[in-house]
C-alpha cells in the first residue's frame, strides 16, 4: 500500500511539471501518463480474475479475426481458378469457365449452409452429422462455457464464434467443388455442373470430411489430414476424374490412329496470374487451420512456400527433359502440385521433408499428364494431375514424414521418423475408403445428370463454343477471330 501512494505522489509530480510545458511533446506525454496511470488504477483495484476474462476475449477476438481474413485468402482462390481455368481454355469459352467459377461458390455456400456444415460437423455416428442444419445449433466451443449443450462438438477444439467456424469451411467447401470444373471444360451443360456441385458439397463432400475432420470412424482411427490433401483435393480430385471419363474427350482431341491433338489455352498471362492468387491463397489455407493466432502459423507459411517452389522446379525441368522445352502450363501446375500435396502434413514435418514432398508432386503431376492423355482422358487444366494425383501423394508423403518432434505425438509419426507402418497404414486405409466412396457418388450422380438432362452440349455447340450455345454471349466481344 506504502508503495502505491509512493508511486502515485511520482505521477503527479511529473504532470506538474509536464502541464509546465506548452509543447505539443508534453500534450503527448500526458495523455499517455494518463492512460497508463488509469490502467494501473483500474488493474491495482480489479481481482486477477478480471484480467484473465479481459485477456481471453481478447484472445478470442485475434484468433477469430485470424479466422475471418483466412477465409477470405481461401474465398479469393475462386478468383485464381477462374483465373486459371479460363485461361488454360480455349477463347469461345471463357465466359462460360468464368461463369462456372462464379456461381459454383454461391451453390456450395447455400448448400454447406442448409445441410453440408450439419453432415460434416453437427454431432451423430461416426458416419455422419445429424444435427445443427441450417447453422440451426448452439456452438460448443469452449467460448461458450461449459452452461451451454451445442450441437457441433467436433469443432469444440477451437474457441472462436460458430460463424467464423462456418464461414472457414464453407470456402474448404466450395474448393472442393471448383476443382471438378476444369476437368469436365468445354463441353458439359451448365445446369449439370450446378447441380453436381450442389450435390457434392451438399453429400459426398460432408460426409468424407466427418469422417476425418467430424469426429467419424477415420479420426478415430488415427487418420492425419491437417488441412486436406484428401478432404477436400482428393474428394474435388475423384469427382473430377469420373466427369471426365463419363464425358469423354473434347471433339477433335483423340486421333483415330491415337495421335493427340493439341488443343491450347488461349491467354497464359492470366492463367500465371491465377496461379499466383492460389499460392498466395494457400497461405490461408493451410496456416489457416490452426483457427488460432500463435507462431505456427508462421511454420506452417515457410513450409508451404517450400513445397510449392520445389514443385516449380521439378515440374519445369521434367517437362524440359521430356519435351525439349520448358512448359509453363506445367510449371504453374507443378506449383499448384506441391501446395496440394503438402496440405495434408504442413503443420508436421520438417523443412527439408516439404522440400521433398513439393520435389515429388511436381515430378508426378509431369507425368500424371502424359499418363491421362495416353488413356485419353480428357482433362483440358489438368485438375486430376494436380489435386487426384498429388492429393494422393500428399495423404501418404504424411504417413512417410511425419515427424513425431514437430507433432509432440508419438503416434503422429511417420515411417522415416518412426520405423512404424501404422501411420502409413491408416493413411493408405483412408485414401481407399475415400476413393471408393467418391467414385460410386460420382458415377451415380453423374449419370443421373446424363439419363434425366443429357450431360454434354451438342457437337454444333462444342464447336461453335459454349459461349454462345450456353450463355449467349463472348468474353471478348469485338475482338477478331483468327481461330477457335
Amino acid at each position: 500500500m506504502f508503495k502505491s501512494k509512493t508511486k502515485q505522489k511520482k505521477i503527479k509530480l511529473i504532470i506538474q511539471k509536464i502541464k509546465q510545458s506548452s509543447s505539443w511533446q508534453g500534450c503527448l506525454l500526458l495523455s499517455v501518463i494518463l492512460l497508463l496511470s488509469s490502467s494501473y488504477a483500474v488493474y491495482a483495484q480489479e481481482p486477477s480474475q478480471d484480467l484473465q476474462s479481459i485477456t481471453g476475449e481478447l484472445r478470442v477476438g485475434l484468433d477469430t479475426l485470424w479466422v475471418v481474413l483466412a477465409s477470405i485468402l481461401v474465398i479469393f482462390m475462386n478468383a485464381g481458378f477462374a483465373m486459371l481455368e479460363t485461361g488454360f481454355c480455349r477463347r469461345k469459352n471463357a465466359v462460360n469457365l468464368l461463369s462456372k467459377n462464379l456461381i459454383v461458390f454461391a451453390v456450395s455456400t447455400i448448400a454447406f449452409w442448409a445441410i453440408g456444415f450439419s453432415l460434416m460437423f453437427g454431432d451423430g455416428n461416426s458416419i455422419m452429422g445429424l444435427q445443427g442444419f441450417f447453422l440451426n445449433g448452439i456452438d460448443n466451443s469452449p467460448a461458450t462455457g461449459d452452461a451451454y449443450k451445442g450441437v457441433y462438438s467436433a469443432l469444440n477444439w477451437t474457441g472462436v464464434p460458430l460463424a467464423a467456424k462456418f464461414l472457414f469451411q464453407v470456402a474448404f467447401a466450395g474448393t472442393a467443388a471448383t476443382i471438378v470444373s476444369g476437368a469436365v471444360a468445354e463441353r458439359i451443360k451448365f445446369i449439370d455442373f450446378v447441380l453436381f456441385s450442389f450435390l457434392l458439397v451438399a453429400i459426398a463432400y460432408p460426409i468424407v470430411g466427418h469422417w476425418i475432420w467430424g469426429g467419424g470412424w477415420l479420426q478415430k482411427s488415427g487418420f492425419q489430414d491437417f488441412a486436406g490433401s484428401t478432404v477436400v483435393h482428393s474428394v474435388g480430385g475423384w469427382a473430377a476424374l469420373t466427369g471426365a471419363i463419363i464425358l469423354g474427350p473434347r471433339l477433335g482431341k483423340y486421333q483415330k490412329d491415337g495421335g493427340i491433338i493439341p488443343l491450347p489455352g488461349h491467354n497464359l498471362s492470366i492463367a500465371t496470374l491465377g496461379c499466383f492468387i492460389l499460392w498466395i491463397g494457400w497461405f490461408g489455407f493451410n496456416p489457416g487451420s490452426t483457427m488460432a493466432v500463435g507462431e505456427n502459423i508462421a511454420y506452417i507459411a515457410v513450409v508451404t512456400n517450400l513445397a510449392a517452389a520445389s514443385g516449380a522446379i521439378t515440374a519445369t525441368v521434367s517437362s524440359w527433359v521430356l519435351a525439349g522445352k520448358p512448359d509453363l502450363s506445367l510449371s504453374i501446375n507443378g506449383i499448384l502440385s506441391g501446395l496440394v500435396a503438402i496440405t495434408a502434413s504442413c503443420s508436421m514435418v520438417s523443412y527439408g521433408s516439404a522440400v521433398t514432398i513439393g520435389a515429388l508432386a511436381g515430378i508426378l503431376v509431369v507425368f500424371a499428364v502424359y499418363l491421362l492423355d495416353s488413356l485419353k482422358i480428357d482433362d483440358p487444366v489438368g485438375a486430376v494431375s494436380v489435386h487426384l494425383v498429388n492429393g494422393i501423394w500428399g495423404t501418404i508423403a504424411l504417413g512417410l514424414f511425419a515427424d513425431a518432434n514437430i507433432t509432440k505425438n508419438p503416434d503422429i509419426a511417420g515411417l522415416f521418423s518412426s520405423g512404424s507402418l501404422n501411420l502409413l497404414g491408416i493413411q493408405l486405409l483412408g485414401i481407399v475408403s475415400v476413393g471408393v466412396v467418391m467414385i460410386i457418388f460420382s458415377t451415380l450422380v453423374w449419370n443421373l445428370l446424363k439419363v434425366i438432362l443429357g450431360l454434354r452440349v451438342s457437337e454444333e455447340e462444342e464447336y461453335l463454343g459454349l459461349d454462345i450455345g450456353e450463355h449467349g454471349m463472348e468474353a471478348y466481344n469485338g475482338f477478331l477471330e483468327v481461330d477457335n
